[in-house]
């Protein structure tokens, strides 16, 4: 997180998702067209061979004006928004950083299902994809 909205930040989120995650080759990404991410993330930063961009048009990103190219982070932010950024203010960045970590590791990883994993938990999924 950030008080600004910089390219670094859209960068690390990504690298810490190939870090971290089980299998780097099956992750997607989705861009939306914010000018922090408009430039051309294959050939300055990713390796083509470990990440896919996808979206259906083919460019790597979403279209203009289309949240279906990028329905499921649109449904998790909205989550976020309406069930704790909504509901409570925050006296300082840090204390907003430690109830959105809390959010999604804690209840949003672990608790509801998602219907796009098969009506599993994000948590749930990823030990199923591990033990395969």
């Amino acid at each position: 997180m950030s008080n600004r909205l910089i390219r670094g930040l859209a960068l690390n989120a990504l690298g810490m998702a190939l870090t971290h995650r089980l299998r780097p080759e099956l992750l997607v990404h989705h861009s939306d067209r914010g000018s922090q991410v408009e430039f051309n993330w294959s050939s300055q930063h990713l390796d083509d061979e470990v990440l896919r961009c996808r979206n259906g048009n083919g460019e790597g990103r979403s279209r203009r004006a289309n949240c279906w190219d990028n329905a499921v982070v649109e449904s998790f932010f909205a989550t976020l928004k309406t069930e704790l950024i909504h509901q409570a203010d925050y006296p300082s960045p840090a204390e907003a950083r430690a109830a959105i970590f809390e959010f999604i590791e804690v209840f949003y990883n672990r608790q509801p299902r998602h219907s796009t994993l098969g009506y599993q938990t994000p948590a749930g999924f990823e030990r199923m994809a591990r033990a395969a």
